[in-house]
């Protein structure tokens, strides 16, 4: 007897523009980063600026070693934006195809995967979409997976359904 949830999920219908609404949101996310990021970073630099027109001794080098780590931790976070948009600019969302890589929205028994980038809970058309990046725990064993392929995860038995 054939498994009436698989056949059941298989023929869902998923929005046509699916993976193209998942690709904006992720980018949506990446760019929100980096404009957080830009802005600290300024924000610092102009703490930084401030310091350095007070004389005030032992508080002005407080003051300056303090806006420096904040300078420092702004571009890591700026950094680290970049390279998830990097990533992004790596995918193609409108190439669908039939093993799982760098872009594949992935339905699954036990969830639903977009691999791209570590964004958290996406919900698209009422469909809720987990983000991963394909080097996690997750994207690493969905990665190269086909239609119909199983594999264990957390003690949980996961069926492969769809790849869109």
């Amino acid at each position: 007897m054939p498994n009436l949830r698989l056949v059941w999920v298989c023929s869902m219908k998923y929005p046509d523009n699916l993976k193209q609404t998942l690709y904006d949101l992720c980018l949506a996310f990446v760019n929100q980063r980096i404009e957080n990021a830009q802005q600290a970073l300024n924000d610092a630099q102009a703490s930084a600026n401030a310091e350095e027109k007070s004389s005030a001794g032992d508080k002005y080098e407080t003051g300056r070693a303090m806006a420096h780590l904040e300078r420092e931790k702004s571009a890591r976070q700026l950094n680290e934006a970049l390279k998830l948009k990097a990533t992004l600019d790596k995918i193609n969302p409108t190439i669908t195809t039939h093993q799982i890589g760098l872009g594949s929205a992935v339905i699954t028994n036990g969830g639903n995967f977009y691999v791209a980038i570590s964004a958290g809970k996406l919900t698209v058309s009422d469909i809720e979409i987990i983000a991963i990046s394909p080097v996690s725990p997750i994207g690493a064993v969905l990665m190269t997976k086909k239609v119909g392929d199983q594999f264990t995860f957390n003690k949980r038995s996961v069926v492969i359904q769809n790849i869109l």
